[in-house]
C-alpha cells in the first residue's frame, strides 16, 4: 500500500475515534460529578484527560493484539492479505448496519456502584438526564466519599469500555507495520482526547444542547458506512 492508503485509513480512524468520543457517555458523567462535587474546570478536565488516557491505553493494547494477529496472517497469506482485511472490514460494516437496523448502537457505560439497567436495545430515545439516576447514591457523587473514589470510579468507567469501533482500523493498517500501528494509536489518542475535552469544556460552560445526539443515535450506521467504504478503498488503493 502507498501513503495515500495510510492517509485514508488514518482519516477514517480519526473520524471514528472523534465522533465515538463525542457521545455523551464519554463526557457527561464527568460534568455531572464535577458539578456535584464543586470541582473547578481545570480539575474536571484533568480527570477527563486521565480517564481518557486509560481509555486510549486499553484500546491501543487490544489494537496491538489485533495488529500482531494481522502481522502473522500477512506472513501466511501474503498478497491475499488485502482481500482478507477488506473482507473483515466489510463484515464489520455489515455487523454495524445490522445493529443500526435492530435499533442498537451505543450502550451506556456501567457506572461503578450504580444501578445499570441492561436492555436488548440501547435507549436512544431517552434523554441524557438518565445519568442523574445512574449516578445517584454512588461514590462518584456521595458527600461521604472523597474525590479519590470519584476519580477512580470515573477512570474505571471509561477505561474498561474501550473504543470497539476503532479496533478494525488497526487491521487495515497492518501492511504498514509498526509505523502504521503507532501512527493509528497516536490518531486514536489525539481524536478521542480532543473530543472528550472539547465537549466536556462546552458543557461546563453551559452549552449542553449542541447536536451530538445524531451521532449517538446513528453511530452504528455511520460506522457501517465507514468500514464498508474503507474495505473497498483497501482493495482499490492496493491495486
Amino acid at each position: 500500500m502507498n501513503s495515500t492508503a495510510l492517509s485514508t485509513i488514518a482519516a477514517t480512524g480519526f473520524t471514528v475515534a472523534f465522533f465515538h468520543a463525542a457521545i455523551p457517555t464519554h463526557w457527561l458523567p464527568f460534568v455531572l460529578v464535577s458539578r456535584a462535587r464543586g470541582w473547578s474546570h481545570a480539575k474536571t478536565l484533568g480527570v477527563v484527560a486521565l480517564a481518557g488516557a486509560g481509555h486510549v491505553a486499553l484500546t491501543s493494547l487490544l489494537g496491538l493484539v489485533i495488529a500482531w494477529f494481522g502481522f502473522k496472517l500477512d506472513e501466511r497469506v501474503g498478497a491475499a492479505f488485502p482481500w482478507v482485511a477488506a473482507g473483515f472490514l466489510g463484515a464489520m460494516g455489515l455487523l454495524y448496519f445490522w445493529r443500526q437496523w435492530r435499533g442498537g448502537g451505543i450502550c451506556h457505560h456501567p457506572v461503578p456502584g450504580g444501578h445499570h439497567h441492561v436492555s436488548e436495545h440501547c435507549g436512544h430515545e431517552q434523554d441524557h438526564t438518565h445519568w442523574d439516576e445512574e449516578l445517584k447514591d454512588t461514590a462518584l457523587v456521595s458527600a461521604t466519599s472523597g474525590d479519590r473514589a470519584a476519580v477512580g470510579g470515573l477512570f474505571l468507567m471509561l477505561t474498561l469500555s474501550p473504543c470497539e469501533g476503532f479496533l478494525p482500523i488497526y487491521l487495515a493498517g497492518v501492511k504498514f507495520g509498526r509505523m502504521g500501528f503507532f501512527t493509528l494509536s497516536a490518531i486514536l489518542a489525539v481524536a478521542a482526547l480532543a473530543a472528550m475535552l472539547l465537549f466536556t469544556s462546552l458543557a461546563l460552560h453551559g452549552l449542553e444542547r449542541f447536536k451530538v445526539k445524531f451521532f449517538e443515535r446513528y453511530e452504528a450506521g455511520l460506522l457501517g458506512v465507514l468500514f464498508t467504504g474503507l474495505g473497498v478503498l483497501v482493495l482499490v488503493l492496493e491495486r
